[in-house]
């Protein structure tokens, strides 16, 4: 340095300098901002540890076997390396919410285990699933039918959650292969996946895991839900009403005036304990009732009756009865004989309004079928029926 003054060689180390440092800079990659918090990770485990622990009691009832879905855990999956995280061929099952959420999300299960799921739903062991098997339409029917009615469950435990009506479309189940391009439109369009992994047992079958796919938006949303839920809005504080004006006040109509008169004159009721009489001298008698043997009724009585013998009445006859299960009636076809409780030549059931009053025997009137009265029910009988 002379005299203050830099020289040339000076000023060029440093300008070098501060290009070297811009491009240190601008080299230094940026660090990744998380999809989700480790609050928002807990919310969301939280959210698939209710409404999948419904689910489990419902796949339970189908399989008729203990099931068991634990606390799942949540983590993240680039889409560029789903072919690692599924490396065979899987099922996939994709939901699409339709109310509350609009949204789509894919559950994906090992084929053995979606192979033992289908098996118990169709009536089998599901003690195949370790050989090598294909799943044909029927097992995957079964299968979509089992996700259908456990997702139906989880929905209606998200609305709870939410406090607002979650419903889904029936689910659409598939031969999920992420190496092939027929599987990516059900797979989440976005770069970064959120799975959500839970751990399946079921009986000593099953002790596996079955995966939710789903986008970070959705995934967002249902957080925000939970933990940004709305306070319900507090009920309107009434507004005082308005001076009546002096004039208003005077004006009362008659029957306003009637009222209150009677209100004043009127002295206030004495309560009164339930069981004591009425008056202080009062007797108490029994009720006394008229024999229903007893049939002489005065003249005026006996037209009052004549004018009840005009009221038409519907009369049926009971040939017999039985009582089948579901199955057999779902099993009924054309040709098919239901035994009844009565035996051949017994006496049929003649009902007045679905009331037994009497018995008879078929007969054969000029091609009609007809019944004659052989017995009439006795009084008894019949006061006992009308009960």
């Amino acid at each position: 340095m002379n005299d203050g003054m830099l020289s040339q060689d000076e000023i060029d180390a440093l300008l070098n300098l501060d290009d070297d440092t811009e491009e240190e800079v601008i080299d230094q990659p940026q660090e990744e901002q998380p999809v989700l918090t480790e609050i928002e990770q807990d919310a969301l485990g939280e959210i698939g540890n209710i409404s999948f622990g419904s689910s489990a009691t419902t796949l339970a009832t189908l399989l008729n076997q203990k099931v068991e879905i634990t606390t799942p855990t949540v983590t993240f999956v680039k889409r560029n390396e789903l072919e690692k995280e599924f490396p065979i061929p899987h099922v996939g099952v994709e939901v699409k919410y339709t109310q509350g959420f609009k949204a789509d999300n894919l559950f994906v299960l090992k084929s053995d285990d979606a192979y033992v799921i289908a098996d118990l739903m169709l009536g089998g062991d599901g003690q195949g699933h370790n050989q090598e098997i294909e799943l044909d339409d029927i097992y995957m029917s079964a299968i979509q039918e089992a996700m259908n009615q456990m997702m139906g469950t989880a929905a209606t435990s998200m609305s709870t959650i939410f406090s607002k009506r979650v419903d889904i479309s029936p689910p659409a189940t598939v031969m999920l292969d992420v190496s092939e391009d027929s599987s990516d439109q059900y797979i989440p369009n976005d770069d970064i996946l959120i799975k959500v992994s839970f751990q399946l047992i079921i009986g000593d079958l099953v002790d596996s895991n079955i995966m939710q796919l789903l986008p970070p938006s959705f995934a967002k949303e249902m957080v925000d839900g939970l933990l940004n839920a709305s306070e319900p809005e507090p009920e309107p504080t009434p507004e005082p009403q308005a001076e009546v004006k002096h004039e208003e006040k005077e004006v009362k109509s008659m029957s306003q005036q009637t009222v209150e008169r009677e209100m004043v004159s009127t002295p206030p009721r004495q309560p009164q304990n339930i069981g004591e009489p009425t008056q202080a001298n009062a007797t108490i008698q029994n009720a006394q009732f008229s024999s229903f043997e007893q049939f002489d009724l005065p003249q005026t009585e006996q037209r009052n009756l004549d004018m009840l013998l005009d009221i038409p009445l519907q009369v049926t006859v009971e040939l017999g009865r039985t009582k089948r299960a579901v199955q057999d009636i779902l099993e009924l076809s054309s040709g098919s004989i239901l035994e009844l409780d009565k035996l051949a030549g017994e006496p049929v059931d003649i009902h007045v309004n679905n009331k037994l009053i009497a018995q008879g025997e078929v007969v054969v009137i000029d091609e009609n079928f007809g019944v004659r009265v052989t017995e009439i029910i006795s009084q008894t009988d019949r006061l006992k029926n009308l009960k």
